[in-house]
């Protein structure tokens, strides 16, 4: 890609799931590259006023001694707010199923700031708790209460790594959970967490996420999302992560991640003239509602 005159070359380095591995190529990679942008595990999760700090995340984090690491947590806070702004028309007043908040706190207050009523789904689907949680105040009640413990879990309990992001759930769990899909007009959030209990056949849905590609566009056009939207651009045919997005505005603003404003990201997302992808995925009747 080239951005503001600079050409960047972006590269997944995935391990499988393998945490060592994982401490290894990062170790590989510390001074070798210009910015590193972790995926699959975020370093803190993040509520009004307080910072959770993974244990995982920070080891992988603390393993590289040279080169800027980010976990898109800065994009997070700012283009997704941007994002839900922008679509607010599109938006406003809908039912939606954020299926975990706590590593999208900027998405979450832009909806409800735009008069959306939303369903959190972090004791759901990253702990497999039947306890939806309905307003901002109540899911930092539960953070509050929970995460200091929660956030010394291996990765591997929270969120899908490795080939665990391509196991089905059984049969009784997606059935079980697949009223909140159906209920809700938008499904939000990480797509990992979307896809987890997401049922075969739904009715015109709205999907806001990332991290997404081709394939997953085909899987949910199959099972009836009416319309897709990814917070960050379509780069040769994959919705990147915003962790590898802020990765390459940390490289274009030559500064340490901690000296990084919101206001910093503001002005480069402007400079590059950053879009959300907006896709309608069919052109037929869903559930009893006409789809351009």
């Amino acid at each position: 890609m080239e951005w503001l005159g600079e050409r960047f070359h972006i590269a997944r380095r995935g391990t499988d799931g393998d945490f060592r591995r994982a401490l290894a190529v990062l170790a590989e990679l510390d001074g070798q590259v210009d910015a590193i942008g972790l995926g699959g595990v975020d370093v803190y999760l993040y509520s009004r006023t307080q910072r959770y700090a993974l244990r995982d995340g920070l080891k992988l984090m603390k393993a590289v001694k040279q080169t800027p690491v980010v976990d898109g947590s800065g994009l997070k806070n700012t283009l997704e707010r941007r994002v839900v702004e922008q679509l607010k028309d599109q938006l406003s007043g809908k039912r939606v199923l954020m299926v975990c908040a706590m590593d999208r706190f900027g998405m979450a207050e832009a909806l409800e700031a735009i008069g959306c009523q939303v369903t959190y789904g972090d004791l759901i689907f990253a702990l497999d708790k039947d306890q939806p949680i309905t307003s901002l105040p109540d899911l930092e009640a539960q953070a509050d209460k929970l995460l200091p413990e929660v956030c010394k879990l291996p990765i591997g309990f929270l969120y899908p790594t490795g080939k665990q992001q391509e196991a089905p759930q059984p049969p009784e769990k997606v059935a079980q959970y697949a009223h909140y899909y159906e209920e809700n007009e938008v499904l939000a959030g990480d797509f990992h967490f979307i896809r987890k209990y997401l049922p075969p056949l739904l009715s015109g849905q709205t999907v806001l996420t990332n991290t997404i590609t081709a394939r997953d566009v085909d899987d949910l056009r199959r099972r009836g999302v009416h319309r897709l939207i990814t917070t960050t651009p379509e780069l040769q045919g994959r919705s990147f992560g915003t962790n590898v997005l802020e990765a390459c505005l940390l490289a274009l603003l030559g500064k340490r991640w901690e000296d990084v404003q919101p206001a910093d990201y503001l002005r480069l997302i402007e400079a590059l003239h950053l879009q959300p992808r907006v896709e309608r995925l069919q052109n037929h009747l869903i559930g009893g509602r006409t789809h351009e």
